[in-house]
């Protein structure tokens, strides 16, 4: 589509734009011109199928739509419409009395560089944690839109099927339709849980196209940007699937390790704003990876890259084939590392992008409805608050496995009965168990507890100490060295539990 010729007046336009611009940048749907103090977008002046820009009416409808849109993610960078007008001397003139041509949309200009796609691996986890929750913010406040979601999704699965059949070159037809006969199936058997989402608050306009190339760091902040406008069925969409295209993405880019961390962020956010169905939800996931990395299948296919394209539909297959759900537990006294474990462990669990981790830390603070950092007061921790909290990982982690999605979970796990419990779920759930303690000399503890900001965890020396004393029993799981590199003590426990 990047090499559709322009009309007449089309390329009259771009002509006329690109005097004084440093870069032209030509995307399927638009022409983008970087000027020193702004960048102009023009719609192109085509029907491209699942995008009709041919006509002016058409045009503005899009640009207005698309600056509308992006004022909820971005509102720093897109600024207005404005028109292009023939002027009476035959001039073309931005904002003129003349006749009205066209409309360009003014952003604000931003470092290209800083772009995620252009450095993914600066994606570490503290970035992957605010990527998470967010997007979990932007979905919260985004308009309710229930006639989307499976709509919407079945609308991909199938463009997805015309557009890779029309576009054998480079590909292997077998495991294309591979691909969408296993995508069919799931789309059927996933329907009622995607339709039940969709009546109960999961279905909103969402960014549609949220990939790494449209997302920008600036002041060490994720801002979502080019979201789609010129479809509601590529708009309208299940939160989870607006989601799963980072996820995807991240995946393919062997960056794992940030995509479960995103998606773990994403679901302790979202848990505090979102029905509880929310955790159930997560069995439609292989689905909706598949049908992203479908997407760019097509994509890289139309754009000249056979070889991408093949890797996308390999990818879409294996999505559709997951290995079973695991429960993980690490436990161990504060200071001893557990959330650090717990993160490097759980890309290797179970459907890709690996476990959700649900971590009590954080639980207690969603329970509060406080930011997952703020400080609370010591008084705040009851031993029934302490009941709830378990409680509430146990649910989450139930709804999960049933889901069909890997869990770890990092707690304490001091007193018996609560790592008996976890061990029971494991078996309701006809899923295997892996246990990790960890443990370190209690001056290692100490310090690394002194030392500690900027963290869901408010324990204290002094409540490390309590820890201490409570830890009456040997705790029976696998021991992990918390002294040894975390990478190292990780692999060292999966060969352990196999």
């Amino acid at each position: 589509m990047s090499g559709l010729a322009p009309t007449a007046l089309e390329a009259e336009i771009m002509a006329w734009l690109k005097a004084g611009a440093e870069r032209q940048i030509d995307t399927a749907c638009a022409h983008v011109f970087l000027k020193p103090d702004a960048a102009w977008k023009m719609k192109r002046h085509a029907d491209l199928g699942y995008a009709d820009f041919s006509t002016l009416e058409r045009r503005q409808w899009a640009l207005d739509r698309e600056l509308e849109f992006n004022k909820a993610a971005a509102p720093d960078i897109y600024r207005a419409v404005r028109t292009i007008t023939r002027e009476a001397d035959g001039s073309l003139a931005l904002g003129g009395g003349g006749e009205v041509l066209d409309h360009v949309l003014e952003m604000r200009r931003f470092d290209e560089g800083a772009v995620l796609s252009a450095h993914p691996e600066i994606v570490d986890g503290d970035l992957a944690e605010t990527l998470g929750r967010t997007i979990a913010g932007f979905h919260a406040t985004a308009p309710l839109r229930p006639a989307g979601g499976l709509t919407a999704l079945a609308f991909t699965v199938g463009s997805n099927a015309q557009l890779l059949r029309e576009t054998c070159e480079g590909l292997d037809q077998g495991r294309v339709e591979t691909m969408i006969a296993l995508a069919e199936a799931e789309l059927e058997r996933q329907a009622p849980l995607l339709a039940h989402r969709s009546a109960t608050g999961f279905a909103r306009r969402c960014h549609g196209d949220l990939h790494l190339g449209n997302i920008l760091l600036e002041n060490g902040r994720p801002v979502l940007f080019d979201c789609i406008e010129f479809s509601d069925l590529l708009s309208d969409l299940d939160v989870q699937y607006d989601l799963a295209f980072l996820l995807m993405d991240l995946d393919f880019r062997g960056r794992r390790d940030a995509a479960v961390r995103a998606l773990s962020a994403y679901m302790d956010e979202a848990a505090r704003r979102f029905p509880a169905e929310i955790w159930g939800g997560l069995a439609s996931l292989p689905l909706m990876l598949s049908v992203r990395a479908g997407v760019r299948a097509h994509v890289s296919a139309h754009s000249g890259d056979p070889a991408a394209a093949r890797a996308y539909v390999e990818a879409a297959i294996g999505h559709l084939s997951p290995p079973p759900p695991v429960l993980a537990a690490v436990g161990g006294l504060s200071g001893s590392g557990k959330s650090h474990f717990s993160r490097a462990v759980a890309p290797g669990l179970g459907a890709s992008p690996g476990a959700v981790i649900l971590r009590t830390d954080e639980i207690r603070k969603r329970l509060m409805n406080v930011p997952p950092t703020r400080t609370m007061d010591p008084a705040a921790y009851t031993a029934e608050f302490y009941v709830r909290t378990y409680d509430t990982m146990i649910d989450n982690a139930r709804a999960l496995l049933k889901a069909g999605r890997a869990v770890v979970l990092d707690a304490t796990f001091i007193d018996p009965g609560l790592r008996a419990r976890v061990e029971a779920l494991a078996a309701e759930c006809g899923v295997p168990f892996r246990g990790a303690w960890m443990d370190a000399p209690v001056e290692v503890l100490e310090a690394r507890v002194a030392g500690r900001t900027g963290d869901a965890s408010d324990a204290t020396v002094a409540v490390l100490h309590e820890q201490v004393d409570r830890l009456k029993t040997p705790v029976g799981w696998p021991v992990v060295d918390a002294q040894a590199p975390t990478a190292e003590a990780a692999r060292a426990w999966n060969d352990s539990v196999g």
